[in-house]
């Protein structure tokens, strides 16, 4: 039977801290996303460690210091509670919030270092329940400064009823989750095998006039039917303003930099002087086997990241 621990405040205020929260749907390249931008990151002379805070995730293909799973998993949730995978996640991460003296003891251990917190998939997670919206608040209290990033699979821009219902997912995790916030493009290199997009990419990224995938939704049968529903939809994201994207192909460096440039950026990692910051450098950085991070143009913007009070900023080609 499981059973509740007590979370204690720190002893004391911890050093700053920076990092990303990772999280998105199921499939988007969460993991994979950790797994190049450790590399990425630790070719770059940064020391960055990754946090596991899936208690479904099997099998990790990164080192990780911190495994949820050394607290509860979901198998033993299914099992004991008699959940299904969904209850089961849930339940899981409220137990994480109901002990988080267990996650600040194992965070401490490694005070001087870049974090990489990889997050369970399941979206009503960041769009109405508050257990992880709690965790993250409280790791801001424990001086973490994080980063949202937010993946979404590039697949979607080529179905317009996909890509507004995105939108809405995107739009309604900016609001909840409360940190500043990077959306992010994912599988840029596999976006050409779902077919052709009906706009060019900076339609998507900078998600412009809407009214061009109504007209595509309109000539639609099935979705005719719902057209005015769609306008409310698009009218509610257009109105705040708030969602754009930044393409990424995790195995090319122009377009990690481009993420990680994006991400330094919203939580202030690059306005201190803990590393040398020099776009040269980043460029010609060493890879591994594993990720090699060749040449592939894409489209580059600088894309600043909406805060949690709502507000945002302009954006304008890089």
């Amino acid at each position: 039977m499981l059973t509740f621990r007590t979370s204690v405040g720190p002893s004391q205020t911890p050093s700053l801290r920076f990092g990303q929260v990772v999280i998105g749907p199921p499939g988007s390249g969460k993991t994979t996303y950790c797994r190049g931008m450790q590399e990425f990151l630790s070719h770059l002379g940064r020391k960055v460690v990754v946090v596991n805070m899936d208690p479904a995730n099997e099998g990790l293909p990164y080192p990780c210091v911190v495994d949820i799973s050394e607290l509860v998993t979901l198998d033993d949730v299914m099992e004991g509670l008699k959940l299904g995978p969904n209850g089961g996640l849930l339940y899981c991460m409220e137990y994480l919030e109901a002990n988080l003296d267990w996650l600040e003891t194992k965070l401490e251990e490694h005070s001087d270092c870049y974090f990489l917190f990889d997050c369970p998939g399941q979206v009503e997670l960041y769009t109405h329940q508050n257990s992880v919206k709690n965790i993250f608040a409280q790791l801001a209290k424990w001086n973490f400064r994080l980063t949202a990033v937010h993946l979404v699979d590039s697949h979607y821009c080529a179905d317009p009823a996909k890509f507004i219902s995105v939108l809405c997912t995107s739009l309604s995790t900016m609001l909840h989750v409360e940190l500043p916030h990077v959306n992010v493009l994912s599988k840029m290199d596999l976006i050409e095998q779902y077919g052709k997009l009906a706009f060019n990419l900076d339609f998507y990224t900078d998600v412009m006039d809407l009214t061009y995938l109504l007209d595509h939704l309109a000539a639609d049968p099935f979705f005719r039917k719902f057209l005015k529903l769609n306008e409310k939809l698009a009218g509610v994201i257009q109105d705040y303003g708030l969602v754009s994207f930044v393409p990424l192909n995790v195995q090319d460096r122009e377009s990690m930099t481009q993420v990680l440039r994006t991400v330094d950026k919203a939580n202030g990692y690059c306005f201190g002087n803990l590393e040398e910051r020099n776009l040269q450098a980043m460029m010609s950085a060493a890879v591994g086997a594993d990720f090699q991070f060749t040449a592939y143009p894409l489209l580059m913007f600088v894309i600043k990241p909406v805060y949690s009070t709502c507000s945002t900023y302009e954006t304008k080609p890089f």
